[in-house]
Formats: C-alpha cells, structure tokens, sequence
C-alpha cells in the first residue's frame, strides 16, 4: 500500500517547565486530553542534540474537539536555551502554530478574561478566514483561526492544532515537500504585500510573499477524522535576509521543535522522500517505546532546515485505567477508527 498522510499529529513545543506550560494549554486553549507521558532519555536525536543523549520530559496531548496535539518537550539534563536574537515573522523554521476555534470574538474574549497575553484584535488573513494571535508565557505564538471542522464538539472555545506559519527562503522550492510529499496542493492563496493582518507580529510589518496551502483530498487512517484537516503556510520576508529559528542551538531547545504528522507505510514514505532530495536524518528502524504509546518514527529537514517528524503508530492507550491498547498494525490502516472509540480517549482528560 502507499503511503497515506493521516494528519498533522502534533507540533513540538520545547520548554523550561513542562508541566506548568501543560497547565497553561489546559486553562487557556482547551488541550486537555494526554496520550502519553514519560521521563526518559532521547537517544535518537543525536545529530541535534550535541551528538550525545539528553534526559527529557514530554507530554502528548490534545482537544477532542479535533485537530494535532502538543508534544510538550522539557530538556532535564540541561537549561533549555531561548534563541540569542530577537525572532521575526519570517525567519526560518515553525514561527507560529495554528489552532481552531467555533469564533473569533467568542475565542478573543474568553482568552483575555482567563489572562492570556493576546498580541492582536480579530482581523482576516487574504482568504477572509477570522483570527487573531495569542502568546504563551514562554515566546511561543499561536493564531487562533475561525474553522467549520469539529471531531466531537464541547463547551471549550478552541480546539487543536489546525496548521503552522513556517518562515523559508523560497517558497517555491519548499512545495516539493509540502505539496508534492505532504499533499498540500491547493495553493489558496499567493500574495506579496504588507499584510494588515500581521502588523501586530515581531517583524510584521515587513513585505512578504505568502503562501496558504491546503489538500484537496479528504485524509485517510485510523486518526484522520479526529487530526482533520489542515493547512501550512509559508512566509518569505523580503525586506531582509531570514534567520534560523534554531541555529546554534539543539531540538528540544525553547520554541517551535517540530512539525509532526502521523503516517502510514514509512518504508514507502522513506523511498519517496530520498528519491525527492529530503533524506530521513533520524529513523527509529523499528518500534519505539514512550511507556503509553509506541510506533516507528523518523525526520526530515524542509530546504531550510525546518525538521518534520513521521510517526508511524503502532500502540496507542485507548482506556488507560482498564489497560486497553489498540494495536494499530492489525486493522485496515486507510480505514478511520470508530468514532466511539476515539471518543474514550476523552474518559482520560486533565481537569483542574
């Protein structure tokens, strides 16, 4: 079978104190269900970890409203490091992470009212989509976007992760992975301009060319109706000359760490991608454990260095207390899991 891309499983968030951004997530955008949480040392990541292992804390969780989780990520072993320049929109790598809401001005309100530093007023993105942008106490910024996509809707405004803003140098040479492998081929819009949308950003007021991408066909998998759809867009700026997001520093460090999408067939996948010019640079081979869940995982660069993780999953905790582990390797992998059974993964959310 080809490959399939499920969905965006989750964007990597590293951070000084995991469990206090955790608490954080659960108070002001609703990610409140854990799929998996462990202590252990990242040995894989060698070529951006320093070439030697770290200790590391991480927690996977997500809305079941619907959309990618967060993979909340703390070094142990080390200070993680913030970045020694200031960010602008536009420098290379994941700049912001979206996430979905029912409305904007319900969204807008409700964040303010629980002390969320928002860093703009309700505005439309070249499509005419609502949204506004919200900070967390560590740096990290997310676009809060009007969507119709709902898995199992409830009374939390917001939902999961429902795309990225991610900063290169040439758009048109990032579509060879982001359409032609990932499946983005619908190019919603391409404009170059001064965006009033983005004037309230780090560096926004700066001329872009901007990308949105979306996918024309449904995704398929067992995850594919609760990650649902999504888009990426990219940003050029064009008045000065990008920075890495992450140079000199390691994966895990503080920021936006990766983008991850849930797959189906990695050896497929792999093939593909080295016969594109994009070369897995970490590859798990076989069955990775995180105490709660296990699968087969790998990463690529973007043109510029942006890291992208597959996630092949081979367990995952269905009914934890009852120690119920659905085997993902024995059903039909393009067919979506029953929507009751995802449904349990909610009799494990964090209520505070």
């Amino acid at each position: 079978m080809a490959k399939q891309i499920t969905g965006i499983q989750q964007v990597g968030i590293g951070i000084p104190d995991v469990h206090a951004a955790w608490a954080w997530y659960r108070k002001i955008l609703a990610i409140d269900v854990p799929i998996f949480e462990e202590a252990a040392e990242a040995n894989l990541m060698l070529p951006y970890t320093g070439g030697k292992p770290h200790q590391r804390h991480a927690i996977l969780a997500l809305s079941m409203q619907g959309g990618g989780g967060f993979e909340i990520w703390q070094y142990t072993s080390r200070k993680p490091q913030l970045a020694d320049f200031e960010v602008q929109l536009g420098d290379l790598g994941i700049n912001i992470c979206k996430i979905k809401c029912h409305n904007a001005e319900q969204s807008h309100a409700h964040i303010k009212q629980m002390g969320g530093e928002i860093l703009s007023e309700i505005n439309k993105d070249p499509e005419g989509i609502k949204h506004f942008f919200v900070e967390d106490p560590y740096g990290n910024i997310f676009q809060i976007i009007e969507s119709k996509n709902w898995f199992a809707p409830n009374k939390a405004n917001t939902g999961g992760v429902a795309g990225v803003i991610i900063g290169v140098t040439n758009p048109d040479a990032s579509l060879k992975l982001y359409r032609d492998i990932l499946g983005y081929d619908t190019i919603v819009y391409d404009q170059t301009d001064v965006f009033d949308d983005l004037r309230d950003l780090n560096g926004g007021k700066a001329n872009f060319r901007r990308l949105k991408l979306k996918h024309s066909k449904p995704r398929k998998g067992g995850f594919s109706e609760l990650l649902g759809p999504t888009e990426i867009e990219l940003v050029q700026v064009l008045d000065r000359k990008p920075v890495q997001i992450f140079k000199d520093r390691f994966w895990g460090d503080r920021g936006f760490i990766h983008l991850c999408f849930d797959i189906v067939n990695m050896k497929d996948l792999k093939a593909e991608c080295e016969q594109s010019g994009f070369p897995f640079t970490v590859d798990s081979a076989n069955s990775f454990d995180m105490g709660q869940a296990a699968g087969h995982f790998a990463y690529i660069e973007d043109p510029d260095g942006t890291l992208i993780e597959f996630v092949e999953t081979h367990k995952i905790p269905i009914l934890k207390k009852l120690g119920w582990y659905l085997d993902m390797r024995k059903r039909d992998a393009e067919k979506p899991l029953p929507k009751w059974m995802l449904k349990t993964l909610g009799f494990n959310r964090k209520r505070d």
